[in-house]
């Protein structure tokens, strides 16, 4: 695959210029900041040399003096930064986490951009990968696409970040796919497991193959939800051992995570696509593993849009959450202001 050329070619700028968007591939696009201050000092996002160069000038910059076009940031060339200075930042300040946030299906931009930025103004920059309705009906697809998300974390831009996990709905699906290579690819894969210190799941599909089609059908088609469940109960059937059966090994795979980080489980009693015993169940299962999990339920509430129907709970659990990972505490509280209660 190569190194990706992140830091070439057109970039913008995001949240009143303070972060910068840069588009990895059609569905992954990388969210972060050109600096953080700390006092007068500049804290460096990565540890590889080049990326490091790039991002960690000589001198603190001020909001007003970045411009995403003309940035040190956008060169491909580290010779903007002396090495000493490069070294110091280096080991001075270690690299921002990195969030791995998969997205609903069909998740407009907007309502992702309140996700991320709640993370980017705590400090921990952010990849958005967005899932597409083929990469489930199709697993073999989603496969490949969770390789695809995994060579990219594997890439020396970062290859060195410690990883917190937020998947939503069906990306929760998207980040197993990306497990069962970690769980059963090259020993090299595995170093991913290790690196992540938290993980979050927001409104699991889970349970019965119906489960999935009623999702198929809420998602996709709302006015003919019922047309659109039938016809993909048939076809999980007419394509049992390329669907159901994938499904099957997926959820092994979930449920054996080779990821022991804490983890966080939103949910309601009301969503359609989730049957809260499984859910419960995988929890029982990777407490008595070891692993802390912590859960938040409500008794009504909507699919993938907890956050947005109980802000001041949801908000508390997670900057509790947060808390307690390390590399995640001691930064800016997540705020239930205006934007998010949209």
């Amino acid at each position: 695959m190569g190194n990706l050329p992140l830091f070439s070619g057109t970039a913008d700028s995001v949240s009143g210029g303070r972060f910068v968007r840069r588009r990895i591939s059609s569905s992954i696009t990388y969210y972060y900041a050109p600096f953080s201050e700390a006092g007068d000092k500049t804290l460096c996002p990565a540890k590889d040399s080049q990326t490091a160069a790039a991002l960690c000038p000589v001198s603190a910059l001020s909001d007003s003096s970045v411009d995403p076009s003309t940035s040190p940031l956008l060169s491909d060339s580290p010779s903007h930064t002396p090495a000493s200075s490069q070294n110091q930042s280096e080991s001075a300040f270690p690299p921002r986490p990195l969030l791995l946030f998969f997205s609903w299906l069909g998740a407009q931009p907007g309502a992702v951009a309140k996700y991320r930025d709640l993370y980017l103004d705590r400090g921990i920059d952010v990849l958005v990968v967005r899932s597409n309705v083929m990469h489930f009906l199709w697993p073999r697809w989603g496969l490949d696409y969770g390789l695809e998300v995994l060579k990219v974390l594997e890439e020396p831009q970062f290859s060195e970040r410690a990883l917190l996990v937020h998947a939503s709905s069906i990306g929760g699906y998207t980040f197993t796919q990306m497990l069962a290579h970690v769980s059963q690819g090259p020993k090299k894969h595995t170093v991913l497991a290790q690196r992540v210190i938290g993980h979050i799941y927001d409104s699991l599909v889970a349970g019965t193959l119906e489960h999935m089609a009623i999702g198929l059908g809420k998602t996709l088609v709302p006015r003919f939800e019922g047309f659109v469940k039938n016809a993909a109960m048939l076809y999980f059937w007419l394509f049992k051992t390329h669907t159901a059966d994938v499904y099957d090994n997926s959820i092994q795979v979930f449920n054996n995570t080779p990821i022991t980080a804490p983890a966080l489980f939103f949910s309601s009693e009301n969503d359609p696509l989730c049957n809260l015993v499984v859910v419960e169940n995988c929890m029982d299962q990777w407490r008595k593993r070891g692993v802390t999990v912590e859960s938040k339920r409500w008794k009504e509430s909507i699919h993938a849009a907890h956050m947005r129907c109980h802000p001041e709970d949801y908000l508390l659990t997670l900057d509790k959450f947060l808390n307690s990972l390390p590399n995640c505490s001691g930064n800016a509280k997540l705020s239930t202001d205006a934007g998010v209660k949209v």
